[in-house]
């Protein structure tokens, strides 16, 4: 009878062992480390400091085009942002349970799609207009700065920035703006295409992220 009873208390501890085994990394995780809190973190961070860019270019003169100041692509990616942060409290229910889940994956793909397109176009416009200011010659008109590419040219074209009194504005200041906006669409591009990337990869190739728990026999996953 006593060893009965023992066997049978061992089991009952067996099994509580069993039950609360694969709970206990769950507290430990870091929750840094669940996709797509890092990637929507960065996508906030890079479109706040490309639509701040954006803004202090502004303030240099009002004649700058939306294609040279671009807040637009920052303001995109902020919201994009948000569909990731959404989607990382949401990624709790397994194997896509509900239509949401599924609706906000598909969502945040697409965004990070349009994020990657519009930061590579950004680059491609901050650095066609830095090309341009490498290569102007520029004088003080009133309270406007007149560049031109062919100084010689009588008849050539004229870039008028107005409001400006210092052409090193133009020069100097606009010209660092430039290359700045390009160094920071080039790190947003990458990390919207990071978060599609891990997405698409997750939903067709069986992606897994996490620790591995338990015996060869029962293995548990954490999913993305």
């Amino acid at each position: 009878m006593g060893s009965q009873k023992s066997r049978a208390g061992g089991g009952e501890r067996g099994g509580g062992v069993e039950q609360t085994a694969p709970r206990a990394p769950d507290g430990r995780k870091c929750c840094g480390c669940r996709f797509p809190l890092l990637v929507a973190l960065l996508q906030l961070l890079l479109g706040v400091a490309v639509a701040a860019v954006a803004f202090l270019m502004t303030t240099i003169s009002p004649s700058l085009l939306a294609r040279e100041t671009p807040h637009w692509a920052g303001i995109i990616l902020c919201v994009v942002s948000v569909v990731g942060f959404v989607l990382y409290g949401i990624t709790y229910l397994p194997d896509e349970n509900t239509s949401v889940q599924f609706v906000v994956k598909v969502l945040y793909f697409l965004l990070c799609s349009v994020g990657l397109v519009i930061s590579i176009l950004v680059i491609a416009f901050q650095g066609h207009h830095y090309s341009l200011i490498v290569g102007f010659t520029c004088w003080d008109m009133g309270q406007d700065c007149v560049c031109t590419l062919q100084p010689q040219d009588p008849v050539g074209r004229l870039f008028t920035y107005a409001g400006v009194t210092d052409c090193t504005a133009i020069t100097s200041t606009l010209m660092l703006y430039y290359l700045l906006q390009m160094v920071l669409n080039l790190v947003q591009a990458f990390v919207c295409l990071l978060g599609a990337f891990i997405l698409w990869k997750h939903r067709y190739q069986v992606f897994f992220a996490g620790l591995q728990m338990g015996s060869p026999s029962t293995q548990h996953w954490h999913k993305v």
